[in-house]
Formats: C-alpha cells, structure tokens, sequence
C-alpha cells in the first residue's frame, strides 16, 4: 500500500453502524432519543444533587462527577454519528478525529476511576460506619476525584501524541462509527509496537486495577454482611450498593466483552456493539439506575416537583 506522510491526512471517512439503509431512520430515532434522555437524565441527576442539601455527602458528590463524565462521555461520539447517519459525507477532519480519540480515552478511563470511587466509598461506610466521616471527608473526596482527572488527562494524553506520531496508508476508512485508537492503529504504515505497549500498560492501570480494586470493595464489603447475617442489614446493603453494582456491571462487562475476550469473538460487527453498549447504553441507563433505586434521589426529585407545583399556583 502507498505510505503517505501524516501531515498529508486530512481526513478520515468513518464507515458507521453496520445496519441496513432501510433501517437508518429507525436506528437514527432510537439513538436521539437514547442520546436526549442520557444528557436529560444525568443533568438532572446533577441539578438534584447541588439543590437538595440532604444530598450533599461523598456518595454524591462521586456520582454528579459521573453524571457529568457520562454527558461528556456520550456527546464525544453519539452527536458525530448521528450526523454522519443523515448524511453522505461521513468523513472527520484529522485534528478531528485525533482529538475525538483523545476524549473518548480521557471520559472511559475518567469513567472507570470515578466508579472505583464510589465502590471504595461504599466500603468504608458499610466495613469502617463508625471512621465514615472521618476517612471519606471532604478533601479525601476532592483529593480521589481531582487525581481521577488529572492520571486520565495524562493517560490520555500519552495515547493521543503517540497516535499523532504515526504515518497512515492511502486507506483513511475507520470500520467504526468513531475514530477508535484500535481501528486508527490497524491503518498506519508505522511501527505501533510502543502504542500497543502503552494500551496494555495503561489499559492495567485505567481498567484492569480499578475493577479489581471494585472486586476487592464488595468482597469485604460480602464478607462484613455474612459476618454478621440479619435480614436488616442485608437488605441496606443491597440499597446501598444495588445502584452502584448495576452500573459496575454494565460498564466493566461491556469492557471485558470487547477486549478480553478470544479475539475471534471479536469481529467488527462485535466490537462495535460493545461500544454502543459502554458509550451509548450504560451513560443512558445511569439515571434510572440511580433514581428508581435510590430513595434519596427519588425523595429529592418529589421536593423538585412539588417547589415547581407551589410556585406556579
């Protein structure tokens, strides 16, 4: 193939979901609306949380940092592929696309860290109640949150400027419906064996070592229920963390699906349906997650609703 300097790229084309012409409308609707609802959704989540004071604690505060991550998260690739589903034109310019690249990494790893937050909250509260405000105070919280940001600029970062390094072929087409650092590498004519290396060792650090320190929460947080077993405590226990283990398990599963897999699973049509799953689905559902099963969301969106009932009477 043709070796093209990576100053001459100047676009890539993106080829999109792999649906049937007839069925773009369709799919154009249902994923609007799914988009509408997951910016709604979480907005909402956030303006409940800064105006109901009962919800200003460290569980929270975790969770209105990842409702902004999810709208975040969601907005760098669902508006760009609905666009590119109503038009012919599918291409991204390359400043475009790298910087596409650079969000996604930075919100999924941002993701990640902000959900390890809330599970090692969770543990403290149920494993260490009587240290509870004492370990997770407020500069503990703003310390956990504000080092998720900046270890996910780096990482993201660091991916980012070895993407640009690269040299690509005459072929710019992107068999996803964004510019994914795995399809991006699989088109340049240089050497990626250090952009590889990086993937695994920040992959090991953004996704591997959360998730096991999510592992390590909920075991201790199993082993201190069964330790001391009453039909009370179990069932605070699963409110507690009920919302929280939802949301680990679609996020992570739809990870582990696409990437730790056998690679002969992983077939484009596959690997695109896993990044619907993590970047379309799971921000999406976070506000129901949240809301339906949590009594203080639900109790402060009812003082919401019931101040805009007074006040246009």
């Amino acid at each position: 193939m043709r070796r093209e300097n990576q100053s001459s790229v100047s676009e890539f084309l993106l080829l999109g979901l792999p649906i049937w012409q007839e069925l773009q409308g369709v799919f154009f609707t249902l994923f609007l609306v799914m988009y509408l609802t997951t910016v709604l959704g979480n907005l909402l989540i956030i303006l409940l949380i800064k105006l109901d004071s009962l919800l200003h604690t460290p569980m929270y505060f975790f969770l209105s940092h990842l409702a902004f991550t999810d709208v975040s998260f969601s907005s760098v690739t669902v508006p760009k592929m609905l666009v590119n589903m109503q038009t012919k034109h599918k291409s991204i310019p390359y400043a475009g696309c790298i910087s596409q690249t650079y969000f996604f990494i930075f919100f999924a790893a941002l993701d990640s860290f902000l959900i390890t937050s809330m599970a090692y909250d969770r543990y403290v509260a149920i494993c260490h109640p009587l240290h509870y405000t004492v370990i997770m105070s407020q500069s503990v919280c703003v310390m956990l949150v504000a080092g998720s940001w900046l270890i996910t600029c780096v990482c993201a970062l660091l991916h980012t400027l070895l993407l640009a390094r690269l040299s690509f072929c005459a072929d710019h087409t992107v068999p996803h419906f964004f510019c994914d650092l795995a399809a991006l590498l699989k088109l340049s004519c240089s050497d990626t064996s250090l952009n590889q290396l990086v993937i695994f060792t920040v992959g090991l650090t953004t996704i591997v070592l959360p998730f096991l320190c999510i592992l390590v929460s909920y075991g201790n947080i199993g082993a201190t229920i069964f330790r001391v077993p009453s039909t009370k405590g179990i069932c605070k226990a699963l409110s507690t963390c009920g919302s929280h283990l939802s949301v680990v398990t679609l996020y992570y599963g739809a990870i582990i699906g696409l990437y730790f897999l056998p690679s002969s699973n992983n077939t484009n049509e596959n690997n695109i349906i896993a990044s619907l799953i993590y970047t379309v689905v799971t921000p999406m559902l976070n506000p129901f997650i949240y809301s339906l099963r949590n009594k203080d969301m639900k109790g402060a969106l009812r003082k919401l609703l019931s101040k805009k009932t007074y006040s246009s009477k």
